[in-house]
């Protein structure tokens, strides 16, 4: 599955929902959460069907950021397996959380129709980042993402790069251990106005592992869509180096002045193929 782009848009504001589909992103995110007011998530959450529906008719995968209480997360989590919601997008997550939701939507897929929705834990305090292994091993999981400005909160420190990417890395080690998509870069998702230097965050955070990333504006899609797939230098490089595996006698062998063995060949097909 690629992702390397996921678009946050308020679930209550109609203007970025009729023009998200056309952004370019992988994913687009509908936020019951942060990004609506709370006098307006039962209107937000009555419209979800429609907004998904609006989102995704370009073909892009459509999850649905849930609120952190379980009571209001339940009522998310309904609204979005019934509109056909992808995925939920989990906030302030932790294994009895994900636990409860997966029993809670296990009695509606009963119903059939429809796949089961899958989780991205946002893991966004020092107890989720110690406890990300964990989390990860919950059912329904496809991916890890760490929320930047509620930890940096919780540790009563300032939400930059430097602070944020310890924390960042641990939980992307952390999916990574499982075989799990990651997303993030090291500085706040909320900064986004120095696009060149989210450009060389998102360069970073590939080098690191990551496969994509949110972002709040739909300027930064098209610099995650490019950080996050392999350059054309990149594909060259693998396709000799797959080329030299198929002629190699030998186990070990060179390419470009460099040994080449199987994890550097593994690593040309992972380009070659990203899924």
């Amino acid at each position: 599955m690629r992702l390397r782009s996921l678009l946050y848009v308020p679930a209550d504001n109609d203007r970025f929902i009729a023009r998200a589909h056309e952004r370019g992103a992988d994913a687009v995110i509908l936020d019951l959460e942060d990004a609506v007011k709370p006098e307006d998530k039962d209107r937000a959450r009555a419209g979800l069907a429609d907004a998904i529906a609006r989102v995704g008719q370009a073909g892009g995968r459509v999850f649905v950021r849930i609120n952190a209480d379980l009571d209001t997360a339940r009522m998310d989590a309904e609204a979005a397996h019934r509109g056909g919601a992808f995925g939920l997008y989990v906030a302030k997550a932790d294994a009895a959380k994900l636990d409860a939701l997966d029993v809670f939507l296990s009695t509606l897929d009963a119903d059939g129709g429809r796949e089961p929705l899958c989780f991205v834990p946002l893991i966004e305090d020092p107890a989720g980042v110690l406890n990300a292994a964990e989390i990860a091993r919950q059912k329904r999981v496809i991916a890890l993402t760490a929320g930047g400005e509620d930890i940096a909160l919780a540790l009563g420190a300032e939400p930059d790069a430097e602070t944020l990417k310890l924390p960042k890395l641990l939980v992307h080690y952390a999916a990574k251990a499982l075989g799990l998509l990651s997303f993030g870069l090291f500085p706040s998702t909320a900064v986004y106005g120095d696009l060149g230097a989210l450009e060389a965050a998102a360069l970073e955070a590939r080098r690191h592992g990551f496969d994509g990333a949110s972002c709040v504006h739909p300027s930064v899609v098209d610099i995650l869509n490019r950080a996050f797939a392999p350059r054309a230098e990149e594909i060259a490089w693998a396709q000799r180096v797959l080329a030299a595996a198929e002629a190699a006698t030998g186990g070990a062998f060179a390419v470009d002045g460099k040994m080449v063995d199987a994890p550097v060949i593994q690593r040309a097909r992972a380009i070659l193929d990203p899924g």
